[in-house]
């Protein structure tokens, strides 16, 4: 018998014979909110500080991005946002464990991982501005597009990644011959049959997929305790799939557990959950605001948790950077800043004859006798702006 149940507790279960069994759900977790290095069962931490130091860059970085664009939705240069406040550490240390045969499927958040993957932040907001679908190179960036259907890119994901083992890219001898999946998904997406769907077959094809939620605690209004009674990562057991809970405000913890989920994968050795517990400090979208469904109290509590924060206190402490390097990052985040507000201003507007050809790689004659038509009827309003 279950006593009492959280996500983000501990559970208290009392067995048959009346025996108390307090079971931990503690997460992962090699760096404090603190700033100090502590030793978790199982995970370490492989890397030196100079990578430490550059997972801190792309945080600083990509939270300028987002911070710029949830401004310009502000203006109105948007027409939305969904803002990463917060989830930093979580996208970048997932992020800095994806190899060159590795495939990213995002959600609509995962800025700073696309950062990381080389996407220019203006092709980003294009989608946002209405100026353009999302069109980066997916596949020379290893980072598909933008999925805004909810749990949707599970699907997605486990059919790519059962596709790289019919292509022979998992399992092989030489590790530099083999390729994952990671897939990307919120809290809410897990209620989602389309991520059921995902982890039956990924469980039962064994199928090189990472499932990587991050639990920001709310889907949109709602909390995490009315969207499941366990905690998320438990779910994954009931599919047969070993799963993992870290905290997600922990670029090292998450980066170290992400490597060994990823590399998993790659040998063949089938899928993994895992829960990044973290926090959204900010709104779902530009389209709701949180001061109306929860507390500030909750808020300021997790603001003492930045994922920022806690890296640079480490490395400061260390010695690894000074005062000069945090100027530097400053500089080139300020220039970042600059380039998505001025460059989002003069994002081109779409041509409507594009479409067409963005559509078919051979246009159909019917379709193409549509689009002489239209075009011939919209030149015929040309100059009546000036009289």
């Amino acid at each position: 018998m279950t006593e009492r149940q959280g996500p983000d507790a501990s559970e208290t279960v009392v067995t048959p014979g009346g025996t108390r069994i307090v079971r931990s759900e503690e997460f992962i977790q090699l760096l404090t909110p603190e700033g100090e290095r502590v030793e978790a069962e199982g995970f370490t931490y492989d890397h030196d500080d100079a990578t430490i130091a550059a997972n801190l860059r792309h945080m600083v970085l990509g939270r300028r991005f987002d911070t710029e664009a949830t401004a310009l939705q502000r203006k109105g240069q948007l027409g939305l946002w969904p803002p990463a406040l917060g989830q930093e550490a979580a996208q970048v240390g997932s992020g800095a464990a994806v190899a060159d045969l590795d495939m990213i499927f995002p959600s609509y958040r995962e800025h700073s991982v696309a950062l990381m993957r080389g996407i220019d932040p203006l092709d980003m907001l294009k989608t946002f501005r209405g100026t353009a679908m999302v069109d980066w190179d997916s596949v020379a960036h290893r980072f598909h597009l933008y999925s805004f259907v909810i749990g949707t890119q599970a699907l997605h994901a486990t059919g790519y990644a059962m596709g790289m083992q019919r292509d022979g890219v998992v399992g092989n001898p030489d590790p530099a011959d083999n390729g994952a999946v990671l897939v990307y998904f919120g809290d809410g997406a897990t209620s989602q049959g389309d991520v059921s769907e995902a982890l039956v077959f990924a469980a039962s094809y064994d199928a090189p997929v990472v499932f990587f939620v991050q639990n920001n605690q709310w889907a949109i209004s709602e909390p995490i305790e009315r969207q499941s009674r366990i905690p998320l990562y438990r779910r994954a057991t009931g599919f047969g799939i070993p799963s993992v809970r870290v905290d997600g405000n922990d670029v090292l913890a998450v980066q170290a557990v992400t490597e060994w989920a990823m590399d998993r994968a790659r040998r063949g050795e089938g899928p993994t959950f895992i829960e990044a517990f973290t926090y959204r400090m900010g709104a779902h979208t530009t389209s709701d605001d949180p001061t109306k469904y929860r507390e500030r109290a909750e808020e300021e509590e997790w603001r003492g948790k930045d994922p920022i924060a806690r890296v640079r206190s480490y490395l400061l402490a260390r010695g690894a950077i000074d005062q000069a390097w945090l100027d530097a990052l400053e500089a080139e985040s300020e220039e970042l800043g600059v380039r998505v507000r001025e460059g989002c201003l003069e994002l081109p507007e779409p041509v409507l004859e594009d479409y067409w050809e963005l559509a078919y790689a051979t246009l159909p004659p019917g379709l193409a006798e549509q689009r002489d038509a239209y075009l011939a009827y919209e030149a015929g309003f040309e100059g009546e702006d000036a009289r």
